[in-house]
């Protein structure tokens, strides 16, 4: 339906963690238009949402013919194909709603021109249409927030099956350290480092900017970054990636503790890539997967998204994949 269009154009929404992003994608090059986005908040009803995404829609799409349909990249669990969230722990009003019937009907379109993507995935695919991504053979998509998400491709399209790659692409469900890698790369593991420091609880965003002045912050990011490198050396070492992109919002703060990522990687040839596209990267990939008619990141992110609440066998992870951290850095 939607590949090959040369200069179409395709909807483009993000659904973030607390807010949501539109913006027209056009082919061929996949720039995008002035974006329109907003805040939800958890006492939203299933209508206001739905009237929130054709209020940013229509913004977005303002002065812009030739929209051929809308892609929306959406966090887990969900059901891609059949358009329906499968989240209860977010947005719990949406859980079992029909959004592709719904979404299609306020903007006017036939169901089968509204279609789904899984958020990580969009990352990539708009990092490997045009960013840090481009050119690269294998790639493998990191975001970094308050979970873990993670996305491969191999020559620009999608996978979640495959040598080196994990069951539905995911790795923050892996075992690690005797808990899950999540435990250890995500915000509340930095959160974490700092309290077991000082006793005191603050926020990421908080800790970033008192790096400078307190050395707990500074350790708090490094032994992130440890781990992180642990688990691109070991868990990822089978997928051979050609580069790796960091995206989220902890990779904004990602001079904290690359450094401690190249050290865990040593002479490794793979290229670690912080995002270009950065907030626009999901709205990108969006349009990459619809005028690229990206098979796999429907129907293969189905499974990622539906399987995500699975916590694999030790048996199932790569190799030493359970490689034992250095003794815990010290607090300064």
């Amino acid at each position: 339906m939607m590949a090959d269009l040369v200069e179409s154009r395709v909807l483009a929404f993000d659904v973030g963690g607390s807010h949501v992003a539109a913006a027209v994608c056009s082919a061929p090059d996949f720039r995008i238009g002035p974006v329109a986005s907003a805040p939800y908040s958890a006492t939203h009803t299933a209508d206001a949402f739905l009237d929130l995404l054709y209020d940013l829609g229509m913004k977005a799409r303002t002065g812009h013919d030739g929209i051929i349909g809308a892609m929306l990249a959406v966090p887990g669990p969900f059901d891609l194909q059949a358009g329906v969230s499968l989240m209860r722990h977010k947005l719990p009003y949406l859980y079992g709603v029909d959004l592709r019937q719904a979404l299609a009907a306020r903007f006017g379109l036939q169901a089968a021109q509204v279609r789904f993507l899984n958020d990580a995935d969009a990352y990539l695919l708009g990092e490997v249409g045009a960013g840090a991504a481009r050119g690269f053979g294998r790639a493998v998509g990191l975001t970094l927030g308050t979970g873990i998400g993670s996305a491969f491709a191999v020559e620009g399209r999608l996978v979640t099956i495959g040598p080196g790659v994990p069951t539905g692409g995911e790795i923050w469900n892996l075992p690690y350290q005797g808990g899950i890698v999540e435990d250890f790369v995500s915000s509340r593991a930095i959160a974490g480092n700092y309290e077991r420091c000082t006793g005191k609880r603050r926020e990421v965003v908080d800790l970033a900017a008192a790096v400078p002045s307190d050395p707990a912050a500074k350790q708090a990011f490094i032994e992130f970054g440890q781990h992180l490198g642990i688990v691109i050396r070991t868990l990822l070492a089978a997928f051979h990636a050609d580069v790796i992109v960091l995206g989220g919002g902890i990779s904004r703060s990602a001079s904290l503790f690359l450094p401690a990522v190249q050290a865990q990687l040593g002479d490794s040839p793979i290229q670690l890539r912080v995002s270009e596209l950065k907030d626009e990267a999901a709205l990108v990939g969006c349009g990459v997967a619809a005028f690229r008619s990206e098979n796999g990141s429907a129907e293969s992110a189905e499974s990622k998204s539906v399987s995500s609440s699975t916590v694999l066998a030790p048996g199932d992870t790569p190799d030493g994949a359970m490689e034992a951290l250095k003794p815990p850095l010290q607090c300064s």
